[in-house]
């Protein structure tokens, strides 16, 4: 999933980006509310974990801006603020969930994997697709009760494909999951990760549509 930290605890963002990125997840660091919203304004996120303190303005009001805007972009806040009022302004302003710090890396992945299957309109863990068996929140999936291993990168596409089903995903769009701003990103990543699956999966999991992009049926 490409997901959006905003902390600028240097020291902590490090440690969050290095877990989720070892999650499979393409993660975009923003160290202040002005970088958050540029970030905001021209990639899509799965999710954003949002730091209130930030050094420049209050991370509730990326959040409420983010919200008048209308997206619908699943808001979870992490911040040191563990009073009762903080948690209430925050849901109240937008976001979807609260975490304290310091948190769980393991609670935190499992929140965000909750809250983006629910903006998907997915819910559901466990899927069946085209003889495959699919645990989502655990990034690992079956064929015939034989695991199939895929690489962080593999993952993020089949995810995005698979949170789009029915739906044509864009090589941009795909371009976006694979990389974060900071990881430069061949111009034919999207084709080579897509044979790789194939290999994988099956050549009929994936289809081309042509001058459109991809699309899990």
């Amino acid at each position: 999933m490409r997901l959006l930290l905003v902390e600028d605890t240097e020291d902590l963002a490090q440690t969050v980006l290095r877990f989720l990125r070892g999650e499979g997840h393409a993660v975009d660091h923003a160290a202040d509310a002005e970088t958050a919203e540029a970030a905001l304004a021209v990639a899509d996120y799965a999710c954003v974990i949002l730091d209130l303190g930030l050094p420049d303005r209050p991370g509730i009001e990326v959040l409420k801006a983010l919200r008048r805007a209308g997206d619908r972009t699943p808001v979870l806040i992490a911040t040191a603020r563990d009073q009762i009022s903080d948690r209430i302004a925050g849901l109240d302003a937008g976001a979807d969930d609260y975490v304290v710090k310091p948190f769980d890396l393991r609670e935190l992945s499992a929140r965000i994997r909750a809250h983006a299957r629910r903006g998907q309109g997915l819910p559901e863990t466990r899927i069946g697709l085209a003889g495959l068996e699919v645990d989502r929140a655990a990034a690992r999936l079956w064929r015939d009760g034989a695991e199939i291993r895929l690489t962080s990168r593999e993952w993020a596409l089949f995810d995005a494909l698979l949170g789009a089903r029915g739906r044509v995903l864009s090589k941009a769009a795909l371009e976006e999951v694979l990389g974060s701003f900071d990881a430069i990103i061949e111009g034919n990543a999207v084709e080579v990760y897509v044979s790789r699956l194939r290999g994988k999966l099956g050549a009929g999991v994936i289809e081309t549509r042509r001058g459109l992009g991809y699309v899990l049926p």
